[in-house]
């Protein structure tokens, strides 16, 4: 079997995590390794990930290391916005290299962003290659999983996902990012910078509307501490009883005035209990639910990974989950 070879560009802790996991895998191997962090430049990648080196340095110029090491692919966890992230793909798909990226906002810009969508769609076609957003939640849980689990439906009226995770056993970026330990004046400060929030509940919802073929009126975004009522110690941080314990996130899409999507995101340090549920009102309602949850560090790894192939063979163009071949498992 042809090793799929692969150039990483972002190395911060899922950079990281995505080249271990690499390195796992058979019939994909990681060939060169990007970053504009001056500390990381010259470092060996398999002693950054804590293993053994490897001889793949980190390096900070995408076209030297995509001229020598010729990569079948890129897989880029840098930013979450599509704003910033649009000049790195644009580098990427210049050198016609496909690519499959973490950014959340990615996985449907379509329409929060639409200038830049057509921007990178019309630049993909014209390079020959393929994009792809994608990540655990936006990208599956949230969205796409809902969406196929719709197939065996006559007849869908409302669809209503719930994702409650203890974040204790999340990485310490991840939980700083929902605002575990911080005071509620404090969370409500990074609420209104914009910083503080689940990035893809909206275009998830988006991703759900249109391939359901509902024409939204609009959506809502609603954020929200999770208030500790005791003391909570971890090894990571202890948060005092009235400091936020995480974040409370509902996405609301409406066509007219009926609720016709809805979104439950709630991950808090000490959350009681830990599962994804998919609701589908429809003929058949239909309910899923998988105990104890999806573990998002690993899953947010693997599907990226698992995405490769089907990017590969799939169309030019700026692509949705929607619209590539489903994506599984492969070694």
């Amino acid at each position: 079997m042809q090793v799929i070879k692969i150039v990483q560009i972002g190395m911060g802790p899922l950079g990281i995590k995505i080249a271990k996991m690499i390195d796992e895998r058979n019939g994909i191997e990681t060939v060169a390794s990007v970053d504009i962090n001056p500390a990381l430049e010259g470092r060996d990648l398999g002693e950054l990930c804590g293993g053994d080196p490897n001889q793949v340095l980190i390096e900070s110029d995408l076209k030297t290391a995509v001229q020598r090491t010729k990569p079948d692919i890129a897989v880029l966890t840098t930013v979450s916005d599509v704003q910033r992230i649009s000049k790195q793909i644009q580098a990427i798909v210049e050198l016609g290299i496909p690519l499959v990226s973490t950014c959340e906002e990615l996985s449907h810009p379509w329409d929060e962003s639409p200038a830049l969508a057509k921007e990178m769609d019309e630049l993909a076609k014209a390079h020959g290659v393929a994009i792809l957003g994608t990540g655990v939640n936006p990208g599956f849980l949230m969205d796409a999983l809902p969406t196929f689990l719709t197939a065996v439906s006559q007849e869908v009226t409302q669809i209503t996902v719930k994702r409650f995770q203890d974040a204790q056993y999340r990485r310490i970026p991840f939980q700083r990012k929902i605002g575990a330990g911080l005071s509620l004046a404090a969370f409500d400060d990074k609420k209104a910078a914009g910083t503080l929030r689940h990035v893809g509940l909206t275009e998830s919802m988006q991703m759900i509307a249109k391939r359901m073929g509902w024409q939204l009126e609009r959506t809502e975004d609603v954020i929200s501490p999770v208030v500790a009522e005791a003391p909570i110690e971890t090894e990571a941080m202890t948060i005092p009883a009235g400091h936020a314990a995480g974040v409370r996130q509902i996405g609301r899409a409406f066509v007219g005035e009926e609720v016709k999507i809805e979104l439950q995101f709630q991950a808090a340090v000490g959350e009681p209990e830990s599962y994804d549920e998919i609701i589908i009102s429809g003929r058949p309602d239909i309910r899923s639910r998988i105990a104890g949850g999806v573990n998002g560090d690993i899953a947010t790894g693997a599907i990226t990974i698992n995405a490769i192939p089907r990017v590969l063979e799939a169309s030019p163009g700026l692509k949705t989950m929607m619209e590539i071949s489903p994506v599984s498992f492969f070694s």
